[in-house]
């Protein structure tokens, strides 16, 4: 089938090369013109031709995705449907659906993880939408999926998608944290003398076996104590929504909600708070502190 994809950056333009080995044409538009196949949304819908055509967007969310919902709805026609690919809110998919839904256009939402692997090993998808509209989009789908019986699920509803997506990266969040604090206790410990080995001694036999452990070991073996990294850890908002959804249904997410609040304490080069803790150690316990300049006292 033919589709057209918005957004060649580092997922989307490897989305594109495993789409079109699956013997799928797909046109590509991007704002860097070096990437784009088609110079503007309104070729790409043309070069697309009749409908019913899929344009699926891989923009940042927010802004970007809205004006790109927005000029979709004035370029597509009845029958066409739009593809959110993008971390967008889900709370903002039922919004989009109902701008579409006046033109005649279809929607769905989706969630989507590979990375820079996923290009040859394949993108876990979990997407939300009507029937019709996701059995529209379904060959895309096979093209984009791990091989074999999993790595692809219609979720439920517009929404259903982006939200089972945020919570896998609101679980990504906890178990990364889980590694980084074992990996700095190991590091911290005497008895210990060679980390890395015992993180990949681990990639065999253990129940903590996984993906992000093997991603673990690749980095240990680039860097072995990662000297190389300073210790920061952005995030991309998906955790502060998992964490919002959770207090908004009342589910309690100590671990994910610990994991989201350490990638923020991770932006302070002195920490306020551990200027309060330092100094009630050293008022209670005499614990010696440090001065801005590094000298305890």
């Amino acid at each position: 089938m033919d589709l057209g994809l918005i957004g060649l950056g580092k997922m989307g333009g490897n989305m594109r090369e495993r789409i079109r080995r699956a013997g799928h044409k797909v046109v590509g538009y991007d704002r860097d013109p070096e990437l784009a196949d088609v110079h503007s949304l309104q070729e790409l819908v043309e070069t697309l031709g009749d409908g019913p055509r899929v344009v699926w967007s891989m923009v940042p969310a927010g802004v970007a995705t809205q004006s790109t919902v927005d000029e979709l709805s004035r370029l597509l026609s009845p029958g066409d449907v739009v593809v959110d690919g993008g971390n967008s809110r889900w709370s903002e998919d039922e919004k989009h659906a109902a701008e579409l839904a006046e033109h005649g256009i279809g929607f769905v939402d989706c969630g989507v993880s590979g990375g820079v692997w996923g290009l040859e090993n394949g993108y876990a998808l979990m997407y939300g939408g009507d029937a019709e509209h996701v059995a529209a989009v379904q060959p895309i789908f096979d093209a984009l999926k791990p091989e074999g019986e999993f790595g692809s699920v219609h979720a439920g509803r517009v929404g259903a998608g982006h939200f089972a997506k945020m919570v896998h990266n609101g679980i990504e969040y906890a178990m990364m944290q889980a590694f980084a604090e074992g990996w700095e206790l190991l590091e911290a410990a005497e008895p210990v003398t060679d980390v890395r080995e015992v993180f990949r001694s681990w990639q065999e036999g253990t129940v903590i076996r996984s993906w992000l452990l093997d991603l673990a070991v690749n980095a240990l073996d680039g860097d072995e104590h990662l000297e190389k990294l300073r210790g920061y850890a952005a995030d991309s908002g998906e955790g502060r929504w998992t964490v919002e959804a959770a207090l908004d249904n009342s589910v309690p997410l100590p671990a994910i909600t610990a994991s989201l609040f350490a990638r923020f304490s991770s932006r302070q080069d002195d920490s306020p708070q551990m200027k309060m803790i330092a100094a009630l150690r050293n008022q209670f316990g005499g614990h010696a502190v440090e001065n801005t300049g590094g000298a305890a006292k």
